[in-house]
Order: C-alpha cells, then structure tokens, then sequence
C-alpha cells in the first residue's frame, strides 16, 4: 500500500498536465525564412511570460504566441527590411521599425538577420514592456546595421 503523500505529487502533475492542455494551439502564419537557423537561438530564449501574457503553442515554426486569445505574436524570419524613413525605435540596443495600422503595431528589427517581428495591439500590450522583454532572446542574433536619423547624416557644406 502506498501513502496519501506520494499520491499527492502525482494528482497534482496530472492536473497541471490537463490544465496546460486547455489552452489552444494559436494558429500563426510562419515566415518566409522560418528555417533560418539563427531563428533556434532566438526561440529557445524566449521569456514563458511576456508583457503579463503566458506563452502558448503555435502550430507553425520560428513562431511563438502569448496570451488566450493572443495578445502578441512573434515570427522569426521576417523579410529583413532595407533602409527606410519609417519610424525607428532603439531599445535596450535593439532597433525597431515600428508600423501602426488601426488596431494592430508591428515591431521588425531593423539591421539583424534574420528579422524578427512582433504583432500586437498597444491597447491591450505595452510596447516599451514588450521590447524591453524581448531584448535577451532577440540580440542572440548579432546587428549588421543600425538606424540613424537625418541629425546622423553629415551633409556637404554649401
């Protein structure tokens, strides 16, 4: 015969094990170089919590998701953006080329290959949390370049 207090270790393991269980796979549309090698590293070091929101499954790879529904979506393997005169964000020494669109803000790294990019609503999710969190995993992949404003540009004298 076995004790109460052995069994108990086991009933709470299998509760915990059904209840992770409930939380739906997210479904998230993986990107164009979500193979990329460099994208593993990232993934591995991603935070469980981000921004208040527990990480959750995604059926897709270089992918991951936080929050039931999802709060914030991330994918690895971005198209990798050119110079732009979009608005850049340095973080924690992380560049960010921020795009809103009506409900949603889109958060690309700007001079890592390969790109990086964070969907979420900033209504529902603090941008400067969320890329402050975010820093540890994303500079596993080293910059190639780096943003600058037209005050960094030296013009010739006229």
């Amino acid at each position: 015969m076995f004790s109460s207090r052995a069994a108990l270790p086991a009933v709470v393991l299998t509760l915990a094990a059904g209840l992770t269980a409930c939380t739906p796979v997210a479904d998230v549309e993986p990107a164009p170089d979500a193979s990329n090698p460099d994208c593993a590293t990232v993934m591995v070091a991603l935070p469980s919590e981000l921004a208040g929101e527990q990480q959750r499954e995604t059926d897709s790879q270089s992918s991951s998701a936080w929050g039931d529904p999802s709060k914030i979506i991330l994918r690895c393997g971005a198209p990798v953006p050119g110079p732009t005169t979009e608005q850049c964000a340095t973080v924690n020494g992380i560049d960010w080329i921020l795009r809103e669109d009506e409900t949603t803000w889109t958060a690309t790294t700007y001079g890592r290959e390969p790109a990086i990019e964070v969907i979420f609503n900033p209504e529902e999710v603090s941008s400067s949390t969320l890329l402050v969190q975010l820093e540890n995993s994303v500079s596993r992949i080293e910059p190639t370049r780096e943003c600058i404003s037209s005050n960094d540009l030296e013009l010739p004298a006229q």
